[in-house]
């Protein structure tokens, strides 16, 4: 079986003002927007160009979760804890986030991968974002770090 991640899911408070805000920071598009009327919950997926897909998921009631101020105090909760982004040019990705109001968790600076480079950022409701900046040549083909072949038991 050959698996791809398909998005990643973020509950968040306010739906309309952090889907402008992914929108606007990160230049995606709405590919749809729904409502279940059950539980109220209300959801926007949103698309980056090279493929990588948000959703965004809001239901009243909600309450906040994690809402660590970085990578290591939030590795003291068990579950998710945040997603990352690969940009080949970290410092105007990080500079750009933060001018619309993410706020810095990490700096940009050298990460655990050799050769690598990360920074991270709140979003403005405080989830976590890793950007990591990768050399060309240390880049994995388009799709390839997702892609994982599965074999079932005998």
């Amino acid at each position: 079986m050959t698996t791809r991640l398909d998005h990643i899911g973020v509950n968040v408070r306010d739906l309309p003002a952090q889907t402008a805000w992914y929108r606007e920071a990160f230049e995606l598009k709405p590919v749809f927007e729904f409502h279940l009327d059950g539980p109220g919950l209300g959801g926007v997926v949103l698309e980056h160009p090279h493929g990588w897909r948000l959703e965004l998921l809001a239901r009243p009631g909600s309450a906040p979760g994690l809402r660590a101020p970085d990578p290591l105090t939030a590795a003291l909760t068990e579950g998710y804890g945040h997603f990352a982004l690969t940009t080949p040019d970290l410092d105007p990705l990080y500079a750009r986030l933060l001018a619309h109001g993410a706020a810095e968790a990490v700096a940009p600076g050298p990460s655990p991968e050799p050769g690598v480079r990360m920074a991270w950022v709140r979003d403005p409701e405080g989830n976590l974002i890793e950007l990591m900046e990768k050399k060309e040549s240390e880049r994995k083909p388009e799709g390839s770090s997702a892609q994982h072949s599965v074999r079932k038991p005998e």
